[in-house]
């Protein structure tokens, strides 16, 4: 058996942490060799899959191994799967422990990308200071990073700073430098400003100006109101695009359902399917999402069953765009014939599905539904880091109210207590539900103590008509 052998294996273990790491141990007694590159290919696919646990239990177990030799792009690799299963503190203290200057260069990109992500400002650019003192960046990527963080917390005049500090130390921009600056640009000083930063990049020898920039460009002038320039850009941006290669179409796609231009958004998905290669459920996605934007729904079913012909299994992903459109349209039974469809052909509904069907048939008073729906849904906790909208929560506790069905309304919130997804609003339908059937109610004020709640006036009023209720159900003058 070949190292493939092992990849192959190791991507149908369960989900079930610790699998990954005993599954190598095995594989290594039992054949006495394992190949460091096949376990770095695992990694990788767990990445892709969002199994970061398992990806993170080989690479720990390859960095156990005294026989292997780990690279400062494994270190790099390592941190980012901690900080993604731990958390930045964890990351953090394995940074620490770098030795080499080498493995802490590789590593400090990650870490910055956990403040960036977290939009820490005060840690992004304190490492920062700490990393340019080292001498450690040689390249714009930590800059970038920072760039983005500004944008991200809206603090556009420190982008401009940011390219100032690259030009004065001779740091290199890139197409995404250069991008973020256009974008820093456009909200502190308009579109002149924006212009200039252009025609430095056309000048700039060490960057090919692409579909991404022609993008940037468009999005900019839209905003400004400036359509026909901001189309003529798109249309520079499509002659940019590779006829081998799919990035660009779906994200020039994008930006022609936001200017409501059906012609371009199918002008460009045409244009894609010509590129070699299986179109991945990704950019059927893309295309559905944006005819919905421009108002095309029949047209975006058309391509819903062509991916349907071509895909190997059903992916709710892709159904979850047209469930959407339908719940918003008010359309509940498509919505519902829909769903069966999909689980007729072996699909597994994902928290999005769910939430979705529960607005459906919240919207449409289905209110039995909505509560099976949410059963189905809080099953999945487990699995994901998802929380249902406290609006949907909030309505099927009022549902509970209306009908009068203490029982079946206090263990909703019993069960949403244990995940910490209770209101004040929810007490209140409780509280109601009670009184409405004149029945003396739990130590609700408790209930919400516990649960750090702050109780307004309207629910100290309703505790004390509840406190008049005796215990044979009769009000108390």
């Amino acid at each position: 058996m070949d190292d493939g052998d092992l990849l192959r294996w190791l991507l149908r273990i369960p989900r079930t942490r610790g699998l990954a790491a005993a599954a190598v141990e095995r594989w290594a007694q039992e054949r006495g060799h394992v190949s460091q590159p096949e376990l770095r290919r695992a990694i990788v696919r767990f990445l892709r899959a969002r199994r970061y646990e398992h990806a993170l239990e080989i690479s720990s177990w390859m960095d156990s191994r005294s026989d292997f030799r780990v690279s400062s792009s494994d270190h790099a690799a390592r941190l980012d799967l901690i900080a993604k299963v731990h958390g930045t503190s964890q990351a953090e203290e394995y940074y620490k422990k770098l030795c080499t200057a080498s493995s802490k260069k590789a590593a400090s990109f990650p870490l910055l990308h956990c403040y960036v992500t977290e939009r820490n400002v005060q840690k992004a650019e304190t490492f920062m200071a700490k990393l340019q003192s080292y001498g450690l960046p040689v390249d714009p990527h930590s800059f970038n990073e920072m760039m983005k963080l500004y944008i991200a917390t809206c603090q556009y005049e420190k982008v401009l700073s940011v390219i100032d500090l690259m030009k004065r130390n001779n740091i290199p921009r890139n197409v995404l430098s250069y991008n973020i600056w256009m974008n820093a640009c456009a909200e502190v000083s308009g579109i002149a400003s924006v212009q200039l930063a252009f025609k430095e990049m056309l000048k700039y020898d060490m960057v090919e100006v692409g579909w991404s920039t022609y993008c940037t460009l468009a999005n900019i002038f839209r905003k400004y109101g400036l359509n026909s320039k901001a189309l003529a850009y798109l249309r520079i941006a499509e002659t940019k695009l590779s006829s081998t290669r799919r990035l660009g179409y779906s994200f020039i796609m994008t930006c022609y359902g936001a200017m409501n231009d059906r012609d371009g958004v199918i002008r460009l998905w045409e244009a894609s399917k010509s590129v070699p290669g299986t179109i991945p459920a990704a950019n059927y996605m893309t295309a559905i999402s944006c005819l919905i934007k421009v108002g095309d729904i029949g047209q975006a079913e058309w391509i819903f069953g062509t991916w349907e012909a071509e895909c190997r299994k059903h992916d709710v992903r892709v159904s979850n765009v047209l469930l959407g459109a339908y719940v918003r349209n008010g359309w509940i039974e498509k919505a519902e014939r829909l769903h069966i469809h999909m689980l007729e052909k072996g699909a597994h509904p994902n928290y999005k599905t769910w939430e979705i069907l529960i607005e459906g048939f919240v919207q449409s008073r289905q209110m039995d539904k909505a509560v099976n729906a949410l059963k189905k849904a809080l099953s999945l906790l487990k699995s994901c880091h998802w929380r249902p909208p406290l609006e949907l929560l909030e309505a099927i506790a009022k549902y509970f109210e209306e009908q009068g069905s203490v029982d079946d309304a206090n263990r909703y919130i019993k069960v949403l207590q244990k995940i910490n997804l209770t209101s004040l609003p929810m007490y209140k339908s409780l509280l109601r539900a009670y009184i409405n059937v004149d029945i003396v109610p739990p130590n609700i004020p408790q209930m919400i103590a516990e649960d750090q709640i702050d109780m307004d006036e309207e629910i100290h009023q309703l505790i004390v008509r509840a406190s008049k209720i005796d215990i044979k159900g009769n009000v108390l003058s």
